[in-house]
């Protein structure tokens, strides 16, 4: 083959392998894009991303959606914000254990109901935590170990979540309006203390004395204006017989 028709075909076909290169490249996740400290693996045949130990300070955004278990143990996590994973349709395991937080928004796990079996919030900050957080959630939850407040909201959630196996015994009473309560197991406590009932006894009796002062401002109301008006009947009365009478 002449040399002046070798040139061109060498550059076409150096053009085209580039061109498949690129196609291939932005076929394939790039690893450049995951967080620093996260990486894809697969485990047992299901696909694992895994996050622990990365520093992380928020949910990472570029997850791979077809995700099967979800690794963000170990890091620096302060809030889970509502949709925080909406875009992970396959996930069955999500380990959120030894995080900083503190706070779940309403909704943080919507999408997630249908196929999530495994869920791990323990080691972390709540103190308190809505039960419509979990509404619909059909995975075993770990609430274990974290400073809990022991009132009615953490009664009427322990009642809504499936608790995993063995990490009852892990919620305790960090803080409680009754003193005897903390440190205690807070299925220990309820067994022998209703605090919805007593929360509801106390808002009846608030009530009742919101009520009564009401009543009473009425009452002393209703007392001052009739002994106004007979004080006011009183003077007009001296008033008249004050008048010189007149006679023809």
């Amino acid at each position: 083959m002449p040399a002046a028709e070798w040139v061109p075909l060498r550059s076409v076909t150096m053009w085209l392998l580039l061109q498949s290169l690129l196609l291939l490249a932005s076929c394939l996740p790039s690893a450049a894009a995951f967080p620093k400290g996260c990486y894809p693996s697969e485990e047992e045949g299901l696909k694992t991303f895994r996050c622990s130990n990365a520093r992380l300070t928020e949910v990472p955004r570029d997850i791979p959606n077809d995700t099967n278990k979800l690794f963000l143990d170990s890091n620096r996590i302060p809030f889970l914000p509502r949709d925080a994973f909406r875009d992970l349709p396959l996930l069955l395991e999500l380990d959120l254990s030894h995080n900083a937080i503190a706070s779940v928004e309403s909704g943080a796990f919507r999408g997630l109901a249908e196929h999530l079996h495994s869920l791990d919030l323990s080691s972390n900050r709540l103190v308190s935590v809505s039960k419509d957080t979990f509404s619909n959630l059909k995975a075993k939850v770990n609430l274990s170990n974290n400073p809990w407040l022991c009132d009615c909201r953490l009664q009427e959630l322990i009642r809504t979540v499936d608790l995993a196996a063995g990490s009852s015994g892990g919620i305790v009473c960090h803080s409680s309006a009754q003193e005897e309560h903390v440190g205690k197991a807070f299925l220990q406590v309820i067994a022998d203390t209703d605090f919805c009932n007593v929360y509801k006894k106390t808002t009846d009796i608030a009530m009742l004395v919101t009520m009564f002062g009401w009543f009473a401002m009425v009452i002393s109301y209703l007392v001052y204006y009739v002994r106004q008006n007979q004080e006011d009947a009183r003077r007009h009365l001296e008033y008249l017989k004050s008048l010189p009478s007149k006679q023809r």
